[in-house]
């Protein structure tokens, strides 16, 4: 079978599809990086080759995310794209006439606004915790229920305590406050969910003109009471995809397929990087007064990539 390998390395999660020629998707991994990206990377290919390993040959490879480079030169991935182009991509081909992309991750944000089938603005959310899933596993690990009960507390509920949701510290400090006055722990879990949504309406969506199809993906999408806060809050209905928290990786396996048919033959090393031993290091560049901090990957010793430099000094590694 003939496919096409799809990676996302985010901060949170490391994603892995391959798909078909037809864009269905023959396989799909959710791995938890947990601060271990080549090592959450090389489990997900070796699981790969062990499952498809002998059935599969891998046309083209793609990465994206925050590790997409790191990814990419491990791998040997043909296309190399940023979040923003993988989940617009994405969504576009799931829902033809999506107009505005939501994507809420573990640790960062993103709104895209597409129209007539192209990118037209976005913005994205990395400095504050208070509009990522992190927020919600924080509190979570407060209240001492899992983070997985917490879409279905959230719509059991039809009466939201509004909670300060601008700053993690404040939203805590909040919470704690509406538990001494002994309001239920589902409107609390319903104003937590409110909060979220009312932080990323007024921070990353702000100034955006949000139209319909709307489409809500990344890992947070899971959550009930996230979807049902959107819809309350944009009086619109919210898509949520079959794929949606290996949407970036979905999109980074469509580029593939498509710099594939420009190109003749694979950059794609081959799911046996799984088992080669990899390091990672770093230096300060003493090429001119910037001094910035030169990120490298050695594979069997030898340095296979080089990346942070704001010239392209180091590039050609």
């Amino acid at each position: 079978m003939e496919a096409y390998l799809g990676i996302d390395v985010g901060s949170v999660s490391t994603n892995i599809v391959l798909i078909n020629r037809q864009r269905e998707v023959i396989a799909d991994l959710y791995l938890r990086t947990r601060g271990r990206p080549i090592e959450t990377l090389q489990q997900g290919l070796a699981h790969l080759n062990q499952e498809y390993g002998r059935q599969v040959k891998v046309l083209a490879a793609g990465t994206t995310g925050s590790g997409r480079y790191l990814a990419g030169v491990m791998v040997g991935a043909d296309v190399i794209k940023n979040e923003i182009t993988a989940h617009a991509v994405a969504a576009a081909q799931i829902v033809p006439d999506v107009q505005t992309v939501l994507e809420i991750g573990g640790q960062d944000s993103k709104i895209i606004i597409i129209r007539n089938g192209v990118v037209t603005d976005f913005a994205m959310n990395t400095v504050c915790a208070a509009g990522t899933g992190s927020f919600l596993d924080q509190q979570a690990a407060r209240l001492g229920i899992p983070i997985t009960d917490f879409g279905d507390i959230a719509v059991s509920s039809s009466n939201p305590v509004r909670i300060a949701g601008r700053c993690t510290v404040f939203a805590e400090s909040d919470m704690i406050h509406k538990q001494q006055m002994g309001f239920p722990i589902a409107d609390i879990i319903n104003g937590l969910c409110e909060a979220l949504v009312r932080n990323y309406l007024n921070n990353v969506g702000k100034g955006k003109e949000i139209l319909p199809p709307v489409v809500f993906q990344g890992g947070v999408a899971a959550n009930k009471g996230i979807k049902a806060a959107f819809e309350r809050a944009l009086g619109l209905p919210v898509i949520i995809p079959p794929y949606f928290n290996v949407m970036g990786a979905i999109g980074a396996a469509y580029l593939a397929q498509e710099e594939s048919v420009r190109r003749d033959g694979t950059s794609f090393k081959g799911f046996h990087v799984a088992e080669l031993p990899y390091k990672t290091g770093s230096f300060e560049c003493t090429g001119c007064p910037n001094s910035c901090e030169i990120v490298e990957i050695l594979e069997e010793g030898k340095v296979i990539g080089r990346w942070g430099s704001r010239c392209q000094r180091w590039d050609n590694i």
